[in-house]
């Protein structure tokens, strides 16, 4: 069988009429029947001519659906230098889910969280129950504490996925997690330090009003570049 390697693979990208194949292993399969991977990519999260060893491993499915298609070549990598540590690049091996996983799983909660005070607190300036009130603050406590892990599974998704590479939607998430934490910690300890700043309709209500829409705002932000990476847009 012919021998493929990084270069010779992306050639079979499934655009323009070519052939859509992608490695498993030392296994080169060619998947163009397939309806999944018309467009030559799959979900529109895997792209065809790639290796996509360890993203199988983390499917949801198993190997078995790639019996069904053609082995047209055998998969050799070039001799690179491993970007991770080699413990925890065998670490990743045995365990696929640390690879992808970490980092969607822990987001949505900040992402919530986010979003959940300003909505509680407008309803405590609409209707002056102060129990809507305590939510917001409760809420805010709750973001404070997941942004830090969101933040920190990121930078490791960030290294072990894209090996650390500035792009500009990794480098618009940073910077937006670091300020949505800095709002929402200024935000927590004056709310915690002037309890009766926001006991009425005033000056600091509206500001603080103010502070957890921005927060709103910037994790929807975060969430829409992020869910670009995820399911990367079509280009025509």
């Amino acid at each position: 069988m012919k021998e493929f390697d990084e270069e010779s693979l992306a050639q079979f990208d499934g655009r323009d009429g070519r052939p859509c194949c992608i490695a498993h292993g030392d296994r080169v399969i060619d998947v163009s029947a397939s309806k999944l991977w018309k467009t030559g990519s799959h979900m529109k999260r895997h792209q065809a001519g790639s290796d996509l060893t360890l993203a199988i491993g983390a499917a949801p499915h198993g190997t078995d659906v790639l019996d069904k298609y053609p082995q047209i070549g055998i998969f050799k990598k070039k001799n690179a230098k491993p970007f991770l540590p080699a413990p925890l690049e065998a670490l990743m091996e045995r365990v696929p889910f640390l690879r992808r996983h970490p980092h969607p799983m822990v987001v949505h909660f900040p992402m919530v969280f986010s979003m959940a005070p300003v909505f509680f607190y407008l309803l405590y300036l609409l209707t002056g129950e102060r129990s809507f009130e305590a939510t917001a603050l409760h809420c805010l406590a709750a973001d404070i504490l997941f942004i830090v892990p969101a933040i920190a599974t990121g930078f490791l998704t960030w290294w072990v996925n894209y090996q650390a590479k500035f792009m500009k939607p990794v480098r618009i998430k940073i910077y937006a997690s670091f300020i949505l934490l800095a709002v929402a910690a200024t935000a927590f300890l004056w709310r915690i330090l002037r309890p009766e700043a926001f006991a009425a309709f005033g000056t600091e209500a509206v500001i603080y009003f103010i502070l957890l829409l921005s927060m709103a705002v910037l994790v929807s932000i975060i969430g829409f570049f992020g869910g670009g990476l995820t399911f990367p847009a079509e280009k025509k």
